[in-house]
């Protein structure tokens, strides 16, 4: 009868209802499982464990020699109490810091100077973005869902959080676009505050402002044609340690062996400091080609002359982390007095002053 066929179809159309929402469920916990894959190494990158597997490429420059008792970043500050983890502490809790007088204005110097030598010398378009970001962007440069942890989430209605790195912001640029490839390829720099919870680090770095979860950086991302991909992971390597050689400070790369290797990256080189007080080299910059794992979670290609498109390829790179070059300078080019000695290249950003710091 009509009556049996009408309740036929209504039981049809509830089952194609069901079988679609099973379906869906389905194909979010299929998307959640691969969110948290990782990328794949680039056939270059060295085995390993850990950073203890990590190869030195080249170390730069001549460490300094002190014939007088070294002091870390912290004591050589102290003179003026110019940098206070105590009041970062009584503003923001533990793990802050605040700059006073003449090392603020010297971290001032240092960020001005890089944004310079990489738009004027190195042909990046500087970029100013927010430093709130929303989850699709995070999940884009593959923040999310795995590092959620790590971030300082607001309460929002929109869920948005704290850029760990500008780098979220700057590839994000290029998110649900197609791009000409006569466009590519395209360069941007930033400064950024960036927000890190630090989550398992704890206990480590807790002297000084080496690790703290609010930080400055000058980020570097280049969205690049596959083929030349690994080309720009040396001339974006290159970038960063211009910055290094021009303040004739010590350094070294190392590339990352597998098991140190990001979550989003093919292939990594860290440049890492000389810091005269640890008596080590640490990192200041990570250089990393994505190839296209970032270009697919954010649906980012370009179209070729013959009209086919692909997905592009991001790389990214710490054009340096300020906090860390502040303490490099203070600890390399500190003197017998007690003060510091600004480099030559710094200068004109620092009235022409020569010498900070000096007692009495």
């Amino acid at each position: 009868s009509c009556e049996n066929l009408m309740q036929e179809a209504t039981k049809v159309s509830e089952a194609v209802k069901k079988a679609e929402a099973q379906s869906k469920a389905c194909d979010q916990e299929l998307l959640d499982m691969i969110s948290y894959i990782p990328n794949l190494p680039h056939e270059s990158v060295p085995p390993g464990k850990d950073e203890s597997d990590n190869v030195l490429i080249r170390e730069v420059g001549e460490k300094p020699i002190f014939d007088f008792d070294v002091l870390d970043h912290e004591q050589i500050a102290s003179i003026n109490d110019e940098i206070s983890m105590e009041m970062g502490a009584k503003l923001a809790g533990s793990r802050f810091a605040v700059l006073k007088g003449e090392i603020a204005q010297l971290n001032r110097a240092l960020t001005q100077w890089m944004l310079d030598v990489h738009t004027s010398k190195h042909g990046y378009t500087e970029v100013n973005v927010p430093v709130l970001t929303k989850p699709e962007s995070l999940f884009g440069t593959g923040q999310l869902p795995k590092f959620k942890e790590d971030l300082f989430a607001t309460n929002d209605e929109r869920e948005l959080s704290l850029i760990p790195t500008a780098e979220v912001q700057l590839v994000n640029m290029v998110s649900d676009q197609i791009i000409d490839e006569a466009d590519l390829p395209l360069s941007f720099c930033a400064h950024s505050q960036c927000f890190r919870k630090e989550a398992g680090s704890y206990g480590k770095d807790t002297k000084g402002m080496f690790r703290v979860h609010q930080f400055e950086k000058v980020e570097l991302v280049q969205i690049v044609k596959p083929e030349t991909s690994y080309e720009a992971l040396e001339t974006i390597t290159g970038h960063a340690e211009s910055i290094l050689q021009a303040l004739q400070l010590p350094y070294r790369v190392v590339a990352l062996c597998g098991g140190d290797l990001g979550f989003g990256a093919t292939k990594t080189y860290d440049i890492e400091v000389w810091v005269p007080s640890q008596g080590q080299y640490r990192e200041i910059s990570s250089c990393s080609n994505t190839e296209d794992f970032q270009a697919r979670r954010m649906k980012s290609r370009f179209r070729t002359q013959d009209k086919k498109t692909q997905f592009i390829h991001a790389l990214n790179a710490s054009g340096v982390a300020v906090g860390r070059l502040l303490i490099a300078v203070l600890e390399n080019f500190q003197q017998k007095d007690g003060s510091v000695s600004i480099p030559e290249v710094i200068r004109p950003y620092m009235q022409n002053k020569h010498t900070i710091l000096k007692q009495g």
